[in-house]
């Protein structure tokens, strides 16, 4: 089949169709900007790559099957000459995935606001460690496995990172709901996508429609500490584990710790040692997802004593780029980037550096920039995130003319809390501008006062972190 990709640059569209093109299929694509390294990739597969949307251009191509991608809306020319002819047919990356990679697979589909794409890496990580040959498909960039996308054995299991954003314009159903669960990991629930969810409690709906999909003989792994999980109810249509810390739960984290090395912890099912893990990931977040990584492998190679999963290899499991991703490391300065954009995503992030790097001067640059972040939605939440640094730089409002003053993102309300706190803050009208009173700040690094400078964005923050790295 032809197969032609609309908006094929996405980390998502792009790893989806290089599963296509490992299946057989003729792939082609197009966008409005295909960069390296995807670029690259696309291009040693044999896809062929085409600059902007022409209607005509694509007429004459005659694919079997467009497949439209999620940034795409009503408008794009391609879009528009696809509904008024209905010449060829059409569907979203979700439905593709339903229809030509899932289908008939034992799917282990990791949902949740925060740790999918860390959360997912690890299990398929660590069923290849234990000697399998999974499929998998990560909305990132992972050092291990060293690509984001393996069809794998189809008597394995096929790993998902599951996304509760929508799968197109024309089908407003969050994406997991498309991907037929066997095993369903839930690592958390909080309101965010303000976009497209009214509120929580929305959220929760969508959350609870993907466990309603898992079938009897399947589970759910779902994180027992999180109030706003344990409120979806018992789930009694299919079998539950829950991990966590507390005492509640199947499965117990214990006796975490953490140094500028990495962090350690215990790992229990039912009370019993199942392991001892020391690794390089820093945080209790990632302590949890190891966790719930390791219970949905072991479950789907071992359902009868998922413990026999072994988990050695979680010393050599070195992460996912722009995830806590150091980018300079001396010891005075030490330059990290990180796709925190939620609240409790930087909470988490800022207190595990103040315990992985003591007596070190925290300066957090963050982007507002997600659909979310860069409203008054959780501005709140941010001013008290925020407050957990020594000195605040807030980049300007990502698309922010398109936004009603009263709804965007209120960066000098934001300062003046921050201030009242005792934490410096400051922002400038361009992240160019940001980014010259960051490099003043720091340009004098005084040996007794370390500093860790850290940016938080879900984008490319218009290139100022390659370019601070570049001054220092």
């Amino acid at each position: 089949m032809k197969i032609y990709f609309m908006g094929i640059g996405g980390t998502a569209m792009g790893n989806a169709a290089l599963l296509a093109r490992a299946a057989g299929h003729d792939v082609l694509g197009a966008d409005t900007g295909v960069y390296p390294p995807m670029s690259t990739v696309l291009a040693e597969a044999g896809i062929a790559l085409h600059e902007g949307y022409d209607p005509v251009r694509l007429a004459q191509l005659q694919p079997d099957l467009v497949v439209i991608g999620n940034a795409m809306s009503r408008g794009n020319v391609e879009v528009e000459w696809l509904l008024e002819t209905r010449a060829i047919t059409f569907t979203s990356l979700p439905a593709l995935l339903a229809d030509f990679v899932l289908k008939g697979r034992k799917n282990i589909v990791v949902a949740g606001t925060h740790g999918k794409t860390t959360t997912t890496s690890l299990a398929a990580f660590l069923l290849r460690e234990n000697g399998r040959d999974p499929g998998f498909l990560i909305g990132g960039v992972p050092l291990d496995p060293p690509v984001g996308n393996h069809l794998g054995t189809v008597s394995d299991p096929f790993v998902i990172e599951g996304d509760e954003y929508d799968s197109a314009f024309f089908d407003k159903r969050s994406k997991f709901i498309h991907y037929a669960p066997h095993i369903a990991v839930l690592n958390n629930l909080e309101f965010d996508h303000a976009d497209i969810f009214r509120d929580l409690q929305d959220v929760q709906r969508t959350f609870l429609h993907l466990t309603r999909i898992v079938p009897r003989n399947g589970w759910i792994v779902l994180n027992g500490d999180d109030d706003n999980l344990r409120a979806l109810g018992s789930l009694g249509w299919t079998r539950v584990v829950r991990v966590g810390t507390g005492e509640g739960n199947d499965v117990r984290i214990t006796n975490f710790a953490e140094n500028e090395g990495g962090s350690s912890f215990q790992l229990r099912w039912g009370g019993a040692l199942w392991a001892e893990v020391k690794w390089v990931q820093p945080g209790l977040f990632n302590a949890r997802n190891a966790a719930m990584a390791a219970c949905a492998a072991g479950l789907a190679l071992h359902p009868d004593n998922p413990t026999q999963l072994k988990l050695e290899s979680l010393v050599r499991f070195r992460g996912v780029k722009r995830r806590q991703e150091i980018l300079v490391n001396t010891p005075t300065l030490k330059v990290i980037e990180d796709f925190g954009h939620h609240p409790t995503a930087l909470v988490e992030t800022l207190q595990s550096f103040r315990a992985r790097f003591p007596g070190h001067l925290i300066l957090a640059v963050f982007e507002p920039r997600s659909n979310t972040s860069r409203t008054k939605v959780m501005q709140a939440a941010f001013m008290r995130a925020l407050a957990l640094a020594d000195e605040v730089y807030l980049g300007a409002v990502a698309n922010a003319a398109k936004m009603k003053e009263d709804e965007r993102f209120d960066a000098e309300a934001v300062i003046q809390h921050l201030e009242t706190q005792g934490v410096h803050a400051c922002t400038a009208e361009s992240n160019t501008a940001l980014l010259a009173k960051l490099v003043a700040s720091t340009k004098v690094i005084v040996a007794s006062k370390p500093q860790l400078v850290v940016f938080f964005t879900n984008g490319s923050f218009d290139g100022i972190i390659q370019k601070y790295v570049a001054t220092v």
